[in-house]
């Protein structure tokens, strides 16, 4: 007769949604805050560089184009390094450790960067810092995924890109406020790069009140451990909600996502607390080495999110980080355009808070291919626009492309989470991660190239398409997630 004891997995799956689950995902988006923050930080600083010469535009700039391109080339340089070669890690120390070193490694590094006064030391503290965020988001969207239960997953992902994309109107307002110019003797882009060191202040609080994945302990044979972050869990949700907890929900042999790829409930270490000795070593896969990413069952997948990856940061950086640039060679000046930015600033942490309404009511593919649709229509519509546009239409439209690239996110990052077991997940997700940003480096000098030959309208065309394609091959070959366990995934 099977045993009909919960599991690991199958605890956390039946925790309702409550304050404490709620405060976790706080405290996680913390450190993606400040990494939002960084990636966003591209477009305004290489403007305030460009006012203070350190940074030159046209043919004065590394490999004959500005050096902006350079700039957020050695950017994503730094997050493909981070997600490819380090992400790994998280899967074999653990979710927490990572998440509080990679945090710190970024905003060290960020401040060093503040104290460069050429184009080459900028762009080389530039790179070290982006490594460490590149490790911290694969850490973070992990974390997340296996500590959420599988019915909060969707919300739990839009809670914490509101949280996150609430540094994108605080970096606007300060970029308008502080670039160009000089504050107390010291220039306006430096404040800026300055600002992430108070992540390092409060980083050791937050890994405190944070327990490790019960997930990632159970499948690497460390299930009393997980049997007693799980146990507290409960405890708290009971004594918050005042009701006994739910029985636990049956999880399902496969899913409707693609054949081949389910477990048996029971078939992996996320099992009952007395059947594994803590410090032996878990099964993954059956088999004592993680699975090839790119042989069944996972192949498909794995493609599908490369080719994803490779459109995505095409479309949606081309967006957010060439947006003022793109505005200013279409005439209009460059007070408006920050000050513009701003309005716009303030849609990626509002939207995902009107998207907690659909996060777990619609598949997620649907939700990916629905914002990148219309990212790429309203983004045309930018096509023309001049000082003398109307500011009303004009920032209407910025703020739907800002929507749709929101939806689009919030939705991806959960879902790419969702496509793998927990033994291979960081690797898993860096290894498909890294491919955007591989496609940012080279994007950023395609639309440099772009830009100087065709203009700004040839930009917007650009990443355009790439949008039109992110929808297609989701919407033709990413497989469903909506509502499954992680391991029926």
């Amino acid at each position: 007769m099977a045993d009909a004891t919960p599991t690991i997995a199958e605890r956390l799956d039946r925790l309702p949604a409550s304050q404490y689950i709620w405060s976790l995902v706080v405290l996680l988006s913390f450190g993606a805050f400040f990494e939002i923050y960084d990636i966003y930080l591209s477009a305004p600083l290489s403007l305030g560089l460009l006012a203070a010469g350190i940074f030159h535009s046209g043919k004065a700039g590394l490999f004959g184009l500005t050096d902006q391109a350079s700039f957020i080339a050695v950017t994503f340089a730094g997050l493909w390094l981070g997600a490819l070669a380090f992400s790994a890690v998280a899967d074999r120390l653990g979710r927490r450790p990572i998440f509080t070193v990679a945090l710190l490694w970024y905003a060290l590094a960020t401040c060093v960067m503040a104290f460069q006064s050429s184009a080459i030391g900028i762009d080389v503290w530039r790179f070290v810092a982006s490594v460490g965020v590149g490790v911290e988001l694969v850490a973070i969207d992990c974390y997340l995924a296996e500590l959420a239960p599988k019915a909060l997953r969707g919300r739990a992902f839009a809670v914490s890109a509101s949280i996150q994309f609430l540094s994108t109107p605080l970096l606007a307002v300060l970029a308008w406020r502080l670039i160009p110019g000089d504050h107390f003797g010291v220039a306006g882009w430096r404040w800026l790069a300055l600002l992430p060191a108070i992540a390092a202040a409060g980083v050791w609080q937050v890994r405190r009140s944070l327990p490790e994945s019960p997930r990632w302990l159970a499948e690497h044979g460390r299930v009393p451990e997980a049997d007693r972050i799980v146990t507290m869990m409960e405890a708290k949700i009971a004594t918050e909600t005042g009701r006994p907890l739910p029985t636990s929900p049956p999880v399902h042999v496969g899913s409707t996502a693609e054949p081949g790829g389910g477990r048996g409930p029971r078939a992996s270490a996320l099992s009952p607390a007395p059947s594994t000795p803590s410090g032996s070593p878990s099964p993954v896969n059956g088999g004592g080495s993680p699975v090839s990413l790119l042989r069944p069952p996972y192949r498909k997948r794995t493609l599908t999110l490369i080719v994803f990856h490779v459109f995505q940061t095409l479309g949606y950086y081309g967006f957010a980080n060439w947006l003022p640039t793109l505005l200013v060679s279409q005439g209009v000046k460059l007070s408006t355009s920050l000050g513009y930015g701003v309005a716009v600033a303030l849609v990626p942490p509002a939207a995902p808070l009107v998207f907690l309404l659909i996060a777990d009511r619609f598949e997620r593919k649907w939700l990916i291919v629905a914002g990148a649709l219309i990212a790429a229509v309203f983004g045309l519509a930018m096509t023309g626009m001049t000082e003398r546009s109307n500011l009303l239409v004009f920032t209407v439209i910025g703020m739907a492309v800002a929507a749709g690239s929101s939806l689009m996110s919030l939705a991806y990052h959960a879902y790419q989470s969702e496509l793998f077991p927990t033994a291979i997940r960081a690797r898993a997700v860096g290894f498909v991660y890294s491919f955007s940003r591989l496609s940012a480096v080279l994007s950023s000098y395609l639309i440099a190239w772009t830009l100087a030959g065709f203009g700004g309208p040839g930009v917007f065309v650009l990443v355009a398409g790439a949008m039109v394609l992110v929808a297609a091959v989701i919407a033709v070959a990413g497989p469903q997630t909506r509502g499954l366990a992680l391991e029926d995934i």
